[in-house]
């Protein structure tokens, strides 16, 4: 249910979730189950409704492509995890005497970001409610509509199917100052981080267990064996997927010298506009702030041909996306820094090593740990670039952006939330979903397993008295 975004009606939030909590640890999988079905099917059935929403309130993408989005969160997420044991014992293994037990967190805040508000919600609260753990649903404060109305509709689908009262909360009105009261809270069992990095980082550094994202600015490597025009179609398909709004979303082409001529004239093809020197300054100067070393918001989510315009450069009105040539990486060159819109870097390389090497660049530069793309039918290559990067995804031929949140392309997880690893500041480098929602009690029975093996004190210790009684211990009947 909805909550204000006043300071002191924090304790009262949490409080409600801490007895939801209560309740919703005696649901059985069954119930659980009926809960996560009737929560999928409700944001599913309004997936139209709730794009629209989120478009006209944020004024970012394409309502079209975030419907897609929003059955990517339901329907896909819900068909990854409508399996999986969350209550009770989900496994065991008798050979080892282990018996695993799964128990819930407790109350869950859940960041949402504003380029992807609505799916978010339904793809957080799916694998909340899935592990028994109440939610709070904190929205961009551009987004706070359209997220109470994704929440709401959840809410009830999942109070007809007996969920405890205030398994899902929502804020109706968002500050600092609230947000920071609410990640540091003594009651909050966890932050799923979505967002800018500054709010990520507010959220490791409140003291509550997170698991957040990190920033995307993904590399696509065009090697010499690829499919140029597939590649180039699959490109396209994904940087123009709600005007570039997802994270993994391409942001700069790599290709080998000897076949650039045959990439830049499939992107021409496609209504990719390069770039003079001259355009290139200008479109610096608007989709990037030097000072804080940040895309500019303003053009996050516009069309390309929009962009162009307000850049002062002159492009065809049916400009697909811009495209600049650069000739390195780094602060100096800021369109090589990740920028969520329908614009692209381009690096032509002289041969597969110094390719790998702007990649590797790339990713670094604001990006580690998160994703990069390869197009190749050499698998030796494949390989080898592989081993080279750091991402958490290493996608190959295949769209960037709906290729790492998984389940269309791939057999990865379906998630919104993309894990970049220790590189990113992040604990894991895997897609987020229910299982990363579970405390796992293990019961750990007894096994001799001294018999396999003696323990050889003199290795570590003197020969003394401990010493030789630590050694009856471990040898003794063996």
């Amino acid at each position: 249910m909805g909550a204000t975004g006043d300071v002191s009606k924090i304790d009262e939030v949490l409080k409600k979730a801490v007895q939801s909590a209560a309740v919703f640890s005696e649901l059985n999988q069954q119930t659980v189950d009926r809960i996560t079905r009737a929560v999928f099917e409700a944001g599913f059935n309004n997936r139209v409704k709730l794009a629209k929403m989120a478009r006209e309130e944020t004024g970012l993408g394409r309502w079209e492509d975030k419907v897609i989005k929003n059955a990517v969160a339901t329907q896909f997420v819900y068909n990854d995890i409508k399996d999986l044991k969350t209550v009770g014992i989900i496994g065991e293994d008798r050979e080892k005497g282990i018996v695993e037990i799964a128990q819930p967190m407790g109350p869950i805040l859940a960041i949402i970001p504003v380029t992807n508000p609505t799916s978010t919600v339904m793809f957080k609260i799916l694998i909340a409610l899935k592990t028994r753990n109440p939610i709070i649903i904190c929205p961009s404060k551009k987004a706070i509509k359209c997220c109470a109305e994704t929440a709401r509709i959840c809410y009830e689908a999942a109070v007809k199917e007996d969920a405890p009262e205030d398994c899902i909360q929502w804020l109706t009105e968002v500050s600092r100052e609230q947000t920071q009261a609410l990640m540091s809270h003594r009651s909050l069992a966890l932050i799923l981080a979505t967002g800018g990095s500054g709010l990520v980082k507010s959220a490791y550094s409140s003291g509550t267990p997170t698991l957040g994202v990190g920033a995307g600015n993904v590399p696509v490597f065009i090697e010499r064996n690829a499919d140029i025009p597939f590649a180039v179609e699959q490109i396209f398909i994904s940087k123009l997927f709600d005007n570039g709004t997802i994270c993994a979303s391409e942001q700069a082409i790599v290709v080998e010298k000897d076949i650039a001529g045959e990439v830049i004239a499939e992107f021409k093809r496609r209504k990719g506009h390069f770039l003079t020197a001259e355009d290139i300054l200008k479109l610096e100067a608007l989709a990037f702030d030097a000072e804080k070393g940040l895309m500019n918001p303003e053009i996050v989510g516009q069309p390309a041909a929009w962009i162009a315009q307000k850049a002062g450069i002159e492009a065809p009105a049916d400009t697909q996306i811009l495209v600049a040539q650069l000739k390195g990486v780094g602060r100096q060159y800021p369109l090589s820094s990740e920028i969520l819109a329908p614009i692209l870097a381009f690096y032509v390389a002289d041969n597969f090593e110094k390719a790998a090497n702007l990649c590797i660049d790339l990713n670094y530069h604001g990006g580690v740990g998160h994703t990069v793309s390869l197009f190749s039918n050499d698998e030796e290559k494949i390989r080898k670039f592989s081993l080279l990067m750091n991402a958490g995804r290493i996608l190959v031929n295949t769209p960037s952006s709906q290729g790492a949140v998984g389940g269309i392309y791939n057999k990865l997880e379906t998630s919104l939330t993309l894990g970049c690893g220790t590189g990113g500041k992040n604990i894991t480098t895997e897609n987020v979903s229910a299982r990363h929602l579970l405390n796992i009690q293990r019961i750990a029975r007894r096994r001799d397993n001294h018999r396999l093996m003696r323990f050889d004190t003199k290795l570590y210790l003197d020969e003394t008295k401990d010493a030789r009684a630590i050694e009856t211990i471990f040898n003794r009947n063996c």
